[in-house]
């Protein structure tokens, strides 16, 4: 009788010569997940292993970090469910906590109406800090919109001499004390003395580079040294971040606020860089506390994905950072609150 079934020898038991089939070893797949895991949860726990050089690429994965767990993790997880994998899953434990170690904080909302400069707490200053952009549109509906939550304090960058009238304009009324220096203003509800230039052009720039200023507000809560500082631009080519001249300025600005004297010192400004970016150490080294909560990405401003516009202060906490709406920059504006120590 025929057989229906003809007999075909498994390819593993196939005699020499002939084709094998290589043994499938399970869970190979969420063994590579995990190590995936533990290489991120490693960046995001030491950033500052990775060396700035060649392309400073330590300063762009600090720059982009909080993004590295946004962005990777869920991935990772969607592989680790693909793949049933339970190691995986476990090792996804390793980056989620190393995330929130690093930005859980952030997290955390910010004080509510009796914390630190609300109306139950001890008072502070508002300050608004905007790269308006030498390109805008319309700086007079700018400055309007910028002045709307009236804070006390307002810096700009990227002044024109076209635009200056209008911003001067703009915020007469309500803010008659303002100071501008080059490319950066300061326009402030209380008087302003001793304000002259701050010198961080860096040394292959020519002379006509002017992007940074000091001035004492002579605030409530006593003088306060507020400087309005723009640093250079970064660039990002097939060479890798190009941040020489960002981190050559922060080194002369970090300087200068090192030498301040006075107690209570504000830092509005488009510094190029985040807080946890090393280019920008100079100015942590100058005590100067950055915003504990709130992420408030303000570049670019048709997608954020980082804070380079900062707001920090001396001998202060600075509170309730966020963005603003919109103005026809390539920023976004930030609000944030100043509780003094």
């Amino acid at each position: 009788m025929r057989r229906s079934l003809r007999h075909r020898p498994d390819p593993v038991d196939a005699g020499p010569g002939r084709w094998r089939r290589r043994p499938r070893l399970p869970g190979r797949p969420g063994h590579r997940i995990a190590l995936s895991c533990l290489l991120v949860a490693a960046l995001l726990g030491f950033p500052s292993a990775v060396p700035n050089t060649p392309g400073h690429l330590g300063s762009l994965l600090e720059t982009f970090l909080p993004w590295l767990g946004l962005a990777v993790v869920p991935v990772l997880l969607g592989l680790a469910l693909l793949r049933r994998s339970a190691v995986a899953l476990v090792a996804l434990l390793l980056p989620a906590a190393a995330w929130l170690g690093q930005f859980g904080g952030l997290l955390l909302p910010a004080d509510g109406p009796n914390g630190p400069g609300g109306p139950g707490g001890r008072p502070g200053l508002v300050a608004v800090q905007h790269n308006v952009s030498d390109e805008n549109p319309d700086p007079a509906r700018t400055a309007r919109a910028l002045a709307a939550g009236h804070p006390d304090l307002i810096a700009l960058e990227e002044l024109t001499p076209a635009a200056l009238p209008a911003f001067t304009g703009a915020l007469a009324a309500d803010y008659p004390h303002h100071a501008t220096h080059g490319t950066v203003g300061l326009w402030s509800k209380y008087p302003l003395t001793d304000v002259r230039p701050v010198d961080i052009r860096p040394a292959d720039l020519g002379p006509d580079w002017n992007r940074a200023l000091r001035a004492t507000a002579a605030t409530p809560h006593g003088p306060v040294a507020v400087y309005v500082a723009h640093l250079p631009s970064l660039r990002l080519g097939p060479a890798g971040l190009g941040s020489a001249r960002r981190d050559e300025s922060a080194a002369l600005l970090g300087a200068v606020l090192t030498a301040e004297p006075a107690e209570r010192v504000v830092l509005l400004g488009d510094l190029n860089g985040t807080v946890d970016d090393r280019g920008l150490a100079p100015l942590r080294a100058a005590r100067l506390n950055a915003p504990a909560s709130g992420f408030a990405f303000s570049w670019p401003a048709s997608f954020p994905l980082a804070r380079i516009d900062q707001i920090l202060a001396r001998s202060g906490t600075v509170t309730r950072v966020r963005t603003l709406p919109g103005t026809g920059s390539d920023h976004l504006p930030i609000r944030a609150d100043i509780r003094f120590d």
